[in-house]
Parts: C-alpha cells; sequence; structure tokens
C-alpha cells in the first residue's frame, strides 16, 4: 500500500507546512509590536535623537562626499564595468541553476566534480509565496 502511505506522508507534511506557517505568522506579529515598542522608546530619548540627527547630517555629507567622488571620470568606467560584472553574474547564476536541475533530473544524482576535482552537492532552496 505505498499510494496509502505516500498520501498519509503528503497529508502529514502537508498539516506541518500549514502548521509553521500559522506559528510563523504569529511570530511576524510579535516581531512587528516588539519593533514598534523599541521604536517609541528611541523616540522619547532625547539623547538618542539628538545623536540621531547629528549622524544624519553626517549621512548627508558622506553621500555628497561619496557623490563627488563616483562623478569623476575615472570612475565612471570602473562603475560601467561593475555593473556590466554584476548583470552577467546574475545571468550565470540564473543559467547556472537551470543546467544544475537539468543535471540531476538526467543523471539521476545530486553531486558533481568541479574542474578542480572537488566534489560539490546540488541543494535547493523553496520558500512559500502567496498566489496572486
Amino acid at each position: 500500500m505505498p499510494d496509502e502511505n505516500q498520501a498519509q506522508t503528503i497529508l502529514n507534511i502537508e498539516s506541518l507546512i500549514n502548521t509553521a506557517t500559522v506559528r510563523l505568522d504569529e511570530i511576524s506579529k510579535q516581531l512587528q509590536e516588539q519593533k514598534s515598542m523599541i521604536d517609541a522608546l528611541l523616540e522619547n530619548n532625547a539623547e538618542y535623537q539628538e545623536i540621531e540627527k547629528e549622524a544624519k547630517k553626517q549621512a548627508k555629507l558622506k553621500t555628497a562626499a561619496k557623490q563627488n567622488v563616483l562623478s569623476a571620470p575615472e570612475a565612471k568606467s570602473t562603475l560601467d564595468k561593475l555593473k556590466e560584472n554584476q548583470m552577467q553574474a546574475k545571468e550565470l547564476k540564473i543559467a547556472l541553476s537551470d543546467y544544475l536541475a537539468q543535471y540531476v533530473a538526467l543523471s539521476g544524482t545530486n553531486q558533481i566534480e568541479g574542474p578542480d576535482g572537488v566534489v560539490r552537492q546540488i541543494i535547493y532552496t523553496a520558500k512559500l509565496v502567496k498566489t496572486k
């Protein structure tokens, strides 16, 4: 009766998922309430408010100085190269993910030896998102 056991296992896993989801929602609400309480404490502390005001002023000065440096011609070419490499890395990660999924499906194994001789394990990360 593998089908009955499999159905029961699926029901058990579904129950665990639902329980974890409800608990995660509860904890998220508690976290929001606790963060609001901390924010209120900080808002009502004059010393903290004064230091935060000064820090914001310094942050604005830092941002302006950074923009001055990055607007220089030598920085522009480096920034362009940086953005291009970031885009290429993102595209390669997506392609690699697809290649790995195909490799696992075709080979039946979740390990692959790299050109350096190191055996690596292929892993997946899953998460729940609401459907629209």
